[in-house]
């Protein structure tokens, strides 16, 4: 999977909110300054080439639809955050967020909290969460 440039993401960003939409109905979604109808129909044309979009044709109208979920270039693109710039490490990153003040001790002991139920529903998959 490729990676997206700012402008392809926030089109994909509306593609992801909205399901599949014609281009004049992608362009009532952008935020101000909207840029021009060629323009965002440029950029569709090359998420369709990276196959991040598909196109459904209606006479002369096309639909484009996201082809690529938000979970999965999420996913993947927080992998490469972590590889790139914390050396793999997941607990790198959670130690950064933790000396930067974004993530406090309560938000840092509800995911330990997360991290254990997940753990506890894979080895115990009969068990029901309580949760």
């Amino acid at each position: 999977m490729k990676q997206l440039t700012k402008a392809e993401e926030q089109i994909m960003q509306a593609l992801w909110q909205k399901g599949p939409m014609f281009l004049r109905e992608i362009l009532e979604l952008l935020p101000p300054p909207k840029p021009h109808q060629n323009t965002v129909a440029t950029i569709l044309k090359i998420l369709v080439e990276k196959e991040f979009v598909t196109v459904n044709v209606f006479g002369r109208q096309h639909q484009y639809v996201p082809a690529v979920t938000k979970e999965a270039y999420s996913k993947r693109t927080i992998k490469q955050m972590v590889k790139g710039y914390f050396e793999g490490s997941f607990s790198n990153i959670v130690s950064f967020m933790v000396k930067e003040n974004n993530l406090s001790i309560e938000e840092l002991e509800t995911l330990l909290q997360q991290i254990k139920d997940q753990k506890n529903a894979k080895n115990n998959p009969l068990q029901k969460s309580t949760k």
